[in-house]
Order: structure tokens, then sequence, then C-alpha cells
């Protein structure tokens, strides 16, 4: 019995014989419809008409079955073991193919700055109009600090973050690219390029160069990737920007 359609019928006053005249069907046929058929599609859409109700409303047993039936977004694109592993011309083809927006999280990615080819990149990318948003951590900041002593570095950990401004000090020149420091404790770190991401999580005790990277694409809103876009913003708003040389 399809108690949901019996009371629909009953709330909008219609009884079997007003459907079927309706609808140009047999009256046995809406009581096969009330006793647990499912209509055809097209009478499940004027039924549903008549009562003034969805038709998840009246059959949600269908909904369910269709969105069992549509396939998952792909938003995992690939897995590497480590950063290291991440082959070369993968990230230059990353932020390469950035139309909108560059952003890099993480508390020195010096590997990135020490790649004449990527800033070169990079560069290029803000002089085509691409946004560049580069978050580092704070190297006095009490995150970093406690980063450098949980991977077992201490002090290096700051001195490889001022490393990196010294590199990005020239990229900084290029309208279009921002710097910005952050004091947050770090569970990933992030490269963006619009809605592609490499996204390297960490490891209490491992160098992040040693902890895995996925590639992820974001696919719609909620997704696997809005997640990480979304941190993003919130680190972006509570660091502190660098000024520009000769500012």
């Amino acid at each position: 019995m399809n108690d949901l359609l019996r009371r629909a019928l009953a709330d909008a006053r219609l009884t079997e014989a007003d459907v079927a005249a309706r609808l140009g069907v047999d009256p046995k046929t809406v009581q096969r419809w009330i006793a647990g058929r499912v209509p055809y599609p097209r009478h499940r859409t004027r039924v549903a008409s008549l009562v003034g109700r969805d038709e998840a409303d009246l059959w949600p047993h269908l909904a369910m079955a269709r969105v069992r039936e549509e396939p998952p977004a792909i938003d995992v694109l690939a897995t590497y073991p480590h950063r290291w592993a991440v082959p070369r011309p993968v990230w230059h083809q990353l932020f390469r193919a950035a139309r909108e927006e560059i952003g890099v999280l993480a508390y020195a990615g010096l590997f990135l700055a020490e790649d004449m080819g990527i800033m070169r990149v990079l560069a290029q990318r803000a002089r085509d109009g691409v946004v560049v948003r580069i978050l580092l951590g704070d190297p006095d900041g009490m995150c970093v600090a406690e980063r450098g002593s949980d991977e077992g570095v201490g002090e290096s950990m700051a001195a490889k973050i001022r490393n990196a401004l010294v590199h990005y000090r020239a990229l900084q020149e290029v309208d279009g690219v921002e710097i910005r420091l952050h004091d947050t404790v770090l569970y990933n770190s992030v490269y963006r390029a619009d809605d592609d991401l490499l996204i390297n999580p960490h490891a209490y005790g491992i160098a992040a160069s040693h902890a895995p990277v996925l590639h992820l694409r974001r696919a719609e809103d909620g997704d696997m990737a809005s997640t990480y876009l979304e941190s993003f913003e919130r680190v972006w708003l509570n660091a502190i920007p660098i000024a520009r040389p000769g500012v």
C-alpha cells in the first residue's frame, strides 16, 4: 500500500475516479497505484501535479534510487607517496594552467622558491592577470617553532622560511602577487591553480617532503577540494601582509 499517495489524494479531496478521469486511465489503474504499483513517469508527474506534491514525496524510494545511480564526482586525480615523488613537470603544469588564481599555503615552501623555472611561471601568470597569493609561516611565530620541534629540526624551520622569503622577493615586485605570513597550525600544505589542488598532508614527526600528496580537482560545492579551499581562505584572512619592496 502506498499510504503517501493515499493520504495525498485524501488531502486534495480527490477520489480514484477523479484521478482516473483527469489522467484518462481506468479507475482500477489508480487503485493499483494506491496498492503499491509504481505509475509510468508521465503519470507520476501528472499525479504529483494534481495533489500539489513533488514526486519524491509520493514515491521516495525512486528518488533514492536515482541518487544511488548518479556517479560520484571524481575529485581525486592522483596520489603520490611523498611530496618529493611528485614529478617536477606536474608542478609546472599545475601553475602554468592557472587562468584566474594561484595559491600557496605552506610553512616554508622552499622547494618552490628555489626552483627558478617555477618562479618564472608564477611571475608570468601574474603578468597575464592571474592572482597569485602566497602564505608562508611567520618565522617568529609559535606555530613555526612548534613545527620545527616536532620535526626535530629546531630553528632550521624558521631559517627555511627566511630563505624562501629572500627568493620570493623578486616575485613580490610583480603586480598581482601578494605574500602574507601566518601563525597557524597547518594540517596540510595547499598548492592551488584554479580548481586543481595538490594537497600535502602533514604527519607528526615527518617532514612535509616525505608526506603524501593528493591531486584534487574541485567538481562541485562541498566536495573534498572545496574543504581545502575554504581552509586556505580562513588562513589568508588572519595572515599579515608583507610590504612590497620599496613600499
